[in-house]
């Protein structure tokens, strides 16, 4: 048996007192480490984990620049009590807390819904205020995150119906880690609509999605607008307009959603930004779009899109706009007489997840193909700098029980791939 099976089938688990974790001790970089700290030693309401593969989320600049002031800190004093970082991870259980025996199993598999929806039940008292008012917490601020080898799920994730079983528990680790970001995207697509009738006499029915039969535009070709568009072939659309201004990533939308993109019928048109109105209007017959994704954060490139929306069009502004340059002129007319629709989303929740994993198992979606590099946990905080620097267009998977790596960079990551890398390098 080799050194994967042999840490994929474990069921008796030897638990070491101390373990590798990527810590916030305060905000800015200088404040991150990767240090060896005690295994959490879980009351009997809880449960211990071993994080099998990590993402690690854009999301982690917000805090390392906010420190405590971010929303999910409220006040939580990091020098004192450092917070472990890591919000998309998948991980097996191997340690069950006293009151959970009946219902949980060592070795069980389960990936975890992050922004869990719940007030505080841990450590009220080092939140501001005693956490009033507080009526949501996360994993990976201050509830212990995947950037580690091992992590406590804490009661406020039970509650939360935050820990969540897999489809399918040949899943591959990475695959389990990115449903967590694939299903941002997940869940803004559910938030676009449209009003369907069958016929004159036939009431109105709302359709949750992107219009099938449609001409939709994904403005953005980063990983998650490359995600989006992905996704946004599940509709079974009659055109897929995806615009960037770099030609590079363009390419990779045609290479690797192409042969997707003819099995379902719909036509993929990939254009520079320069191209980008004139080839809706070519493609919608004038009529505009039916659905646009705005997976950029450009002021003046969402208010150019609002313009190209057709009769009941759908404009989804994912991409956040910074402060300062967040406002859009909207033309109430257009909403008026055309019907046009504007709508918005942050993240997921835990049927998004479960929905992501189950497209993931069936194919609707390749997470593989927005994998950009691998490594171990001490590559973490080198891989938040290369988000910062916008030197990675991708999801960096770190595997925090294998020896210390150097990040390797991939074009593409699958099961087989992940087993070869892990057999080589499992301590």
């Amino acid at each position: 048996m080799s050194k994967f099976e042999q840490y994929f089938v474990q069921q008796d688990f030897d638990i070491p007192a101390t373990m590798q974790a990527v810590l916030a001790s305060g905000a800015g970089f200088e404040n991150l480490s990767v240090a060896e700290v005690p295994v959490p030693q879980i009351g009997p309401n809880q449960l211990l984990a071993r994080v099998d593969a990590a993402g690690v989320c854009t999301s982690i600049l917000k805090l390392v620049a906010q420190g405590c002031e971010h929303t999910f800190l409220n006040g939580w004093d990091m020098g004192k009590n450092p917070v472990i970082l890591g919000d998309e991870g998948a991980v097996t259980l191997v340690k069950i807390g006293a009151n959970l025996k009946d219902k949980y199993k060592v070795g069980t598999r389960y990936a975890i819904q992050p922004a869990v929806a719940c007030d505080p039940i841990c450590y009220r008292e080092r939140y501001r205020n005693n956490a009033e008012g507080m009526h949501k917490c996360a994993v990976g601020y201050t509830l212990g995150g995947h950037l580690a080898q091992y992590i406590c799920v804490q009661e406020e994730v039970l509650k939360a119906e935050c820990l969540l079983s897999l489809p399918d528990d040949d899943m591959a680790y990475f695959a389990v880690s990115m449903a967590e970001p694939i299903s941002c995207i997940y869940s803004a697509q559910e938030r676009n609509y449209h009003i369907i009738k069958d016929g004159p006499n036939s009431p109105r029915v709302p359709q949750l999605g992107l219009l099938p039969g449609g001409v939709a535009a994904v403005v953005g070709a980063g990983a998650m607008g490359r995600i989006h568009a992905e996704l946004a072939l599940r509709f079974n659309l009659a055109a897929l307009i995806v615009t960037d201004l770099q030609q590079e990533r363009l390419d990779e939308v045609q290479q690797k959603l192409g042969p997707k993109a003819q099995q379902k019928n719909t036509k993929l048109i990939t254009v520079t930004a320069d191209k980008f109105n004139d080839t809706v209007m070519e493609v919608s017959g004038k009529r505009g779009l039916d659905d646009c994704i705005l997976a950029v954060g450009v002021n003046p490139v969402q208010q150019n899109a609002l313009g190209l929306l057709a009769q009941g069009g759908v404009a989804n502004l994912f991409g956040g706009l910074p402060k300062g340059k967040h406002i859009l002129e909207m033309d109430a007319l257009a909403v008026h007489y055309k019907e046009i629709k504007f709508v918005g989303s942050s993240g997921g929740d835990p049927s998004d997840m479960i929905a992501t994993m189950k497209a993931i198992k069936v194919g609707d979606i390749d997470a593989g193909n927005y994998v950009a590099a691998v490594g171990s946990l001490d590559n973490a905080i080198d891989v938040l700098k290369m988000i910062q620097e916008t030197k990675i267009d991708g999801k960096a998977i770190l595997y925090p029980h294998i020896k210390q790596t150097p990040l390797q960079l991939v074009d593409y990551w699958d099961r087989q791939k992940e087993i070869e890398f892990m057999n080589e390098r499992l301590a």
